[in-house]
């Protein structure tokens, strides 16, 4: 361990980045922001949406996804140089020739894949900003499985950006026992205005865990713009951390004593009567 480094509560890390087309040079922004992390530790970092490639086409994802075993080996690499674990956003895991996933993958402080989480729910809507029209699901495959995994810093539920509408994966991952909830989202401004931080203090509250939505923000190289906010929420419903614009991070500390106390006191999982069926 490094000298600079103090044990401590566990803490947690959302970047917000605006990341272009060039997975090199997001590779290289994500690297100058490591160096200036807070040198507390146990740490998760975690990185937004399309954190890698933020493309024009289909095509061009498609490109990236056949070569992301380099990315993913760089990831592994940064978790063990700087000592951290990194939820990285998503990445494009190749499917077949023309889809590919929406891969969230978690990995922990010795650069092991310990969890990946492919995106169920595709934005196939249409929002009134310059793109208009968005059909995720003609190139991206959803995924089926619900993900949660063991950490130093609780037990992580995985969803990804438009999974947030969905309260039965939310509350599914509660059941399953999650207590940390990650969303990375690259939310479009008008949907961002308008629901972004009411659906994400109400995921939290409904499932009374901590909700860490690291976020895009900006006007990106392939003309897409992104409503930032990257938000910590805790089990009671908080804002402990918001960052509404700009490039940088936010952190939080995750207090598993506040959380079992909140669940204690207001049993609602015991109380649900209700089970949806997510798939």
């Amino acid at each position: 361990m490094n000298n600079t480094e103090i044990l401590s509560p566990p803490s947690i890390v959302a970047l917000q980045m605006c990341s272009g087309q060039n997975p090199d040079d997001n590779i290289a922004s994500l690297k100058q922001v490591l160096k200036t992390l807070p040198a507390t530790r146990p740490l998760l970092v975690c990185l937004p949406e399309a954190f890698l490639v933020f493309s024009k086409s289909a095509n061009d994802t498609l490109l990236v996804a056949k070569q992301v075993e380099q990315y993913k080996l760089q990831l592994s690499e940064l978790c063990q140089l700087h000592n951290i674990w990194i939820n990285a956003g998503t990445i494009p895991e190749p499917f077949s020739e023309h889809k590919y996933y929406a891969a969230s993958h978690l990995y922990n402080n010795q650069g092991e894949l310990v969890a990946t989480y492919n995106k169920i729910h595709l934005f196939d809507v249409n929002v009134d900003d310059k793109t208009g029209n968005y059909r995720e699901s003609d190139f991206t495959q959803a995924g089926n499985d619900v993900v949660v995994v063991d950490s130093p810093f609780g037990k992580i539920g995985l969803t990804v950006c438009y999974d947030l509408r969905f309260s039965g994966l939310f509350n599914e991952l509660a059941r399953q026992g999650a207590e940390i909830i990650l969303v990375p989202s690259a939310f479009t401004v008008p949907t961002g205005q308008a629901h972004w931080q009411p659906l994400l203090t109400a995921r939290a509250i409904e499932t009374q865990c901590y909700v860490i939505a690291a976020a895009q923000y900006g006007t990106h190289q392939n003309g897409r713009q992104t409503y930032g906010h990257s938000i910590i929420i805790s089990p009671w419903g908080e804002q402990l951390s918001v960052l509404p614009s700009g490039v940088g991070f936010i952190s939080g500390h995750v207090d598993l004593n506040q959380l079992n106390k909140i669940r204690r006191d207001m049993p609602v999982q015991s109380h649900q009567r209700f089970r949806e069926h997510l798939l």
